[in-house]
């Protein structure tokens, strides 16, 4: 495995860290935990998870096997995250100091730790201000509760904001976020991957597969059916199948990756897998394996190092295509100029 700091801080994580959505839901506890046991068996020691993950199931899936592995456990580190309904009450939502109090206390509990290593806030809260959720966690690292706090979701703006206010009132600083990031959505590279680079923050990009398009598994203009997320639901979320079926572009970046897989010998996973973690300030991509032999193939990708070549025709081909201003050259070009001068 290869070792990378957790954004800015001191604590060393794999490049590699385990999702564990499916955990509770289309996983049960022993397929949990061989994934689990199977993950670190590989070297992997970064667990990513969150309350809302089948209703806290995933949390208390994670919390028995580490019960049951403390030499595993001794080397785990842990993510999980708040912010989203686990409750029908108005105080059972969002980012306020009543409701991640709670939040984080019943995460503790599931999880079977006294501390969590990175706590995340799972998505922007507009109606909690900014410093009451901050301070909460500068209190939470100082009682010990959190060792670290991060993001999830949040665009250039809400980064540059929360890392200021953090600074300037002498608060402990964020070190993660955790945006949607793949050569299939490769709009984080607009303004957001700025944002965290500014703010010294490392990335944990999740879907890296785009929910499974890089893998090769779907087909033009053929309805996913059977046991895949699309099979199952073909209009789930970002990447459901009509709107990415449509566009020249998800082929044209589906090729690029399957051309480089079949020249390697390696499957399209691990070509995918391979350019996100290359990405600047990328700390560890989170891997959303449902077997033990997807999670063995997506591993894979630690042993591939694609050359300058294969990363520059990948970066081509799925390169973000924005309107001219502000994030195209019309708007690119006013915000840097040339040293020597001129136009």
């Amino acid at each position: 495995m290869d070792y990378r700091k957790l954004g800015p801080s001191g604590t060393v994580v794999t490049a590699y860290c385990l999702g564990t959505m499916t955990f509770g839901a289309e996983a049960d506890e022993a397929a949990s935990h061989k994934l689990l046991d199977d993950y670190f068996a590989w070297g992997g020691n970064f667990i990513d998870t969150a309350d809302v993950y089948s209703a806290g199931k995933s949390e208390e899936i994670i919390g028995r096997w580490l019960k049951a592995r403390p030499t595993e456990a001794r080397q785990a580190i842990v993510a999980t995250k708040g912010r989203f309904p686990m409750g029908n009450g108005p105080n059972d939502i969002g980012l306020s100091r009543r409701h991640l109090g709670q939040a984080l206390d019943d995460s503790l509990r599931r999880l079977g730790v006294e501390q969590i290593d990175l706590y995340q806030m799972h998505a922007w809260d507009a109606l909690t201000p900014i410093e009451e959720t901050l301070r909460f966690l500068d209190d939470a690292v100082s009682s010990g509760k959190i060792g670290y706090y991060g993001f999830s979701n949040y665009v250039g703006w809400h980064i540059a904001k929360a890392s200021e206010i953090a600074k300037a009132r002498g608060y402990t600083r964020p070190v993660t976020l955790q945006p949607q990031y793949s050569l299939l959505a490769r709009d984080i590279e607009l303004e957001i991957v700025a944002a965290c680079q500014d703010a010294g923050m490392g990335m944990l990009p999740w879907s890296p597969l785009g929910g499974g398009w890089l893998t090769g598994k779907y087909k033009r203009d053929e309805m996913p059916t059977g046991a895949t997320r699309l099979g199952e639901n073909p209009n789930r979320g970002s990447e459901s199948y009509a709107p990415r079926n449509a566009q020249e572009r998800t082929w044209a970046i589906i090729g690029a990756v399957e051309e480089i897989a079949k020249a390697r010998g390696i499957s399209m996973a691990q070509v995918a897998l391979a350019w996100t973690a290359a990405q600047p300030a990328v700390t560890s991509v989170i891997l959303g394996a449902r077997t033990s032999e997807q999670l063995a193939d997506n591993l894979g990708a630690m042993k591939v190092e694609l050359s300058k070549e294969e990363m520059a025709k990948l970066n081509e081909v799925s390169a973000p295509q924005p309107m001219d201003y502000p994030y195209g050259k019309g708007g690119t070009n006013q915000r840097h100029r040339k040293i020597e001068g001129g136009r």
